[in-house]
């Protein structure tokens, strides 16, 4: 098992490094990152976007989860 996981980690090592090889150094790999560069940047934006309103979303149901516990709160305080 353990000699599968490190052939596996290093055909993929590999794999990468080459990739990133060609991406660097070869004049196609320098185009191909020219044109995927505005669409990682739009995606970066998007998840930013998306993360500023998961953000709100779980700051406003905080709010109503206080606002609820508040509330019962008291609730119980009055039959008593």
């Amino acid at each position: 098992m353990k000699e599968t996981s490190v052939l596996t980690a290093t055909v993929l090592g590999a794999l990468v490094g080459g990739v990133a090889g060609y991406l660097l150094f070869t004049e196609r790999g320098k185009a191909i990152r020219r044109e995927l560069e505005p669409a990682l940047e739009d995606f970066v934006r998007e998840v930013s976007g998306f993360r500023s309103s998961v953000q709100r979303i779980a700051g406003i149901a905080t709010e109503g989860w206080n606002a609820f516990n508040s509330a019962s709160g008291r609730m119980g305080e009055m039959r008593h």
